[in-house]
């Protein structure tokens, strides 16, 4: 089989498309036809040796796919040859197989294509994670988003409508604001051209927001803390910006706001059936037309190193895919 393999630790220019042997699983294992794999944040560090999880080179990234099982192991009684599914493999997903672990399996919802499942799943779950169970936003209650128009970002806006939030979404360009009023956000805040703070200030009435949904950090993410109202909740989603920044500590105490740290990942491991409650909402709303994924690009797999640079290059609104077998 064909994959896009990392070979040695760097940018996406240095990844090459290669032939490999087919996995077989092992145990509690399947192996899956991927037909599409989203490109996520924590692809473009684990290309770089930037990420918490290490695998061995040569790897393939990618940690979401969709795709056909092909085979399974010994002891995997809830899967069968031909099952359309969702995965979450960590890595190897860029590839026209890949082999991971059963419990990472999920089936794929009737009417939904390979390309949105493969792209729905992590950004959407960590975002209903964010807001419902980290921040218990209310409706009525004003949430702002940084970086809106990526993939988590949209799914937060739309989460927030759902959930009766008002949504302020910030992004850099008219552009990508433009996705974000598409998705529903109530009220637009340039913040290459404008000023954040005495636009959040207008836009409250003094009162301050009272979520923060950060997937970005750099120079805004203080600015943003400092917005927040009495008992304003400051999500932690991730660093796309690459700077972690540093907040002074008072700010909390002064607004009686709370810092709270949001790592899907984890929770998944830890409370397994909470977060089978939160796909059931979710496949719920998507199927009620609550929730509309956006899907800007697809990529071949030769292509799949220009796709990741685009994501690295905060180029893309929405989310793109990464398609290893094309029927």
């Amino acid at each position: 089989m064909k994959a896009l393999l990392c070979k040695e630790f760097g940018p996406p220019e240095k990844l090459v498309v290669d032939e490999v042997a087919d996995p077989t699983p092992g145990k509690n294992q399947v192996v899956l036809d991927v037909k599409a794999a989203a490109v996520n944040f924590p692809d473009t560090l684990i290309i770089q040796n930037l990420y918490q999880f290490k695998p061995d080179l040569p790897f393939s990234a990618g940690g979401e796919c969709a795709g056909v099982v092909r085979s399974v192991g010994e002891g995997v009684k809830h899967l069968k040859a031909g099952d359309k599914v969702i995965a979450f493999t960590g890595w190897g997903a860029f590839a026209e197989q890949v082999c991971c672990d059963a419990m990472a399996v999920i089936p794929m919802p009737e009417g939904l294509d390979f390309v949105t499942a493969s792209a729905f799943v992590m950004t959407y779950a960590t975002s209903y994670h964010a807001l419902v169970d980290r921040a218990s936003i209310k409706e009525g209650e004003t949430l702002l988003v940084l970086g809106a128009s990526g993939g988590v970002g949209l799914a937060a806006i739309e989460i927030g409508k759902a959930l009766g939030a008002r949504v302020i979404a910030a992004a850099s360009t008219a552009e990508k604001l433009a996705v974000c009023k598409e998705h529903g956000a109530d009220e637009l805040i340039n913040y290459e051209s404008e000023d954040m703070k005495a636009r959040l200030k207008e836009l409250t009435a003094g009162k301050g927001v009272d979520v923060v949904y950060d997937p970005v950090g750099g120079p805004f993410s203080e600015i943003a803390l400092r917005s927040t109202g009495w008992r304003g909740r400051f999500l932690v989603i991730g660093f796309a910006n690459g700077e972690i920044p540093k907040v002074p500590l008072n700010l909390t105490l002064l607004k009686g706001s709370s810092i709270i740290g949001v790592f899907w990942g984890d929770y998944v491991k830890r409370e397994p059936d909470n977060n089978i409650n939160d796909l059931f909402a979710l496949f719920g709303w998507l199927q009620e037309g609550k929730l509309k994924p956006h899907i800007a690009g697809s990529y071949s797999l030769e292509d799949g190193p220009a796709a990741i640079r685009e994501l690295m290059d905060r180029k893309v609104s929405g989310k793109i895919v990464i398609t290893p077998a094309e029927d």
